[in-house]
């Protein structure tokens, strides 16, 4: 089970990004998956997730109204689109995924058994 994500880069405040992550040795379908942020020097970020049904999104209020987390099952991909970029979300964001874990623990980071890499977001001002 691998997760890669990809997508970062450098955007100017108030521009777009968008993140994916891709799945390889498996399907999404059945796990819970996450986004999270971390900065240097500060513990790890939930950003936004699924549930294991799909049926449900939870975001952190810092990125509401702002960031969309999607699933693309044809790609087995699942994306973050960040609108309204802000230099306060200058971090760099993880994809998670788990079989296990229930809706109270989506933003606890050590609930998730695979991390993809990260992808470095630089928002300036």
């Amino acid at each position: 089970v691998q997760l890669q994500a990809s997508g970062g880069g450098l955007v100017q405040a108030g521009g777009s990004l968008r993140l994916s992550c891709a799945a390889s040795g498996y399907t999404f379908s059945g796990y819970a998956v996450g986004w999270f942020r971390q900065t240097s020097g500060k513990e790890r970020e939930f950003v936004a997730g699924f549930n294991r049904g799909g049926s449900s999104t939870y975001y952190a209020d810092s990125v509401k109204g702002r960031f969309t987390i999607s699933r693309v099952s044809a790609k087995n991909t699942v994306n973050l689109q960040m609108n309204s970029l802000r230099p306060e979300d200058t971090a760099v964001y993880y994809c998670a995924a788990s079989r296990t874990i229930i809706q109270s623990q989506l933003g606890i980071p050590s609930s998730y058994n695979y991390w993809g890499q990260g992808t470095q977001v630089t928002v300036s001002s």
